[in-house]
C-alpha cells in the first residue's frame, strides 16, 4: 500500500479493519480518489457518490475508513448521523455501529438480530414512551431483520488525496 504524502499522524492513514468484512468485489479493485484530504478533518464523515455506489468516509481516531453509507440495518445514510470517536449513530432507529471493528454497540430501536444471531427485543429512548409492538407481520418482520456487520473498502492516502478501492 502506497502512503506517499503521509505525514505520520493518525488521521492521516487508513484504519485497520477485519480483513474478513472486505466489501466483497474490492480485494484487488482499481483504487480511485475520491476526496483531498484536507476536506475530512478528524472526527468528520463525508459521503461521495461514485455511479450508483455512495460511500461514508470518516477520519476516526484509528484513522479513514471507507464503507458503504447505508446503514447495516435499514439501509439509512449514515452519513447524517452522528460520529463519536469510531461510533457512528443511524438517524433512522438510533442504532450505533463502531467503525474501526464493523460490529454494532447498540441495537437500533426496532431491536432484532445482531450479527450472531442473537435476538434483541424493540426499546426506547430514555425519556420517551415505550415503544408498542403490535402483533402482526411488521412486528415478525422487525424480529427476522438481522443487523449486519459493517464492509470496508480498501483504503490508501497518495499525494495528499483519499483513494478507495471501489468494484468496477
Amino acid at each position: 500500500m502506497s502512503f506517499s504524502g503521509y505525514d505520520g499522524s493518525m488521521d492521516q492513514r487508513p484504519a485497520p479493519f477485519p480483513a474478513t468484512l472486505t466489501s466483497p468485489g474490492s480485494d484487488g479493485a482499481p483504487f480511485v480518489a475520491l476526496l483531498d484530504l484536507a476536506d475530512l478533518p478528524p472526527g468528520s464523515m463525508r459521503r461521495v457518490t461514485r455511479g450508483d455506489l455512495d460511500i461514508l468516509l470518516a477520519n476516526t481516531p484509528l484513522g479513514i475508513v471507507a464503507i458503504d453509507d447505508r446503514c447495516p440495518h435499514m439501509s439509512a445514510p449514515l452519513s447524517i448521523g452522528s460520529l463519536d470517536g469510531c461510533v457512528v449513530a443511524c438517524p433512522l432507529h438510533e442504532g450505533q455501529f463502531d467503525l474501526c471493528t464493523g460490529e454494532p454497540v447498540r441495537m437500533p430501536t426496532t431491536g432484532g438480530l445482531d450479527p450472531d444471531g442473537v435476538y434483541h427485543p424493540t426499546w426506547s429512548p430514555a425519556g420517551r414512551e415505550p415503544k408498542v409492538d403490535p402483533p402482526g407481520l411488521k412486528a415478525e418482520a422487525r424480529r427476522l431483520t438481522r443487523v449486519r456487520r459493517l464492509r470496508y473498502y480498501p483504503v490508501r492516502i497518495v499525494d495528499g488525496r483519499i483513494e478507495v478501492a471501489i468494484p468496477t
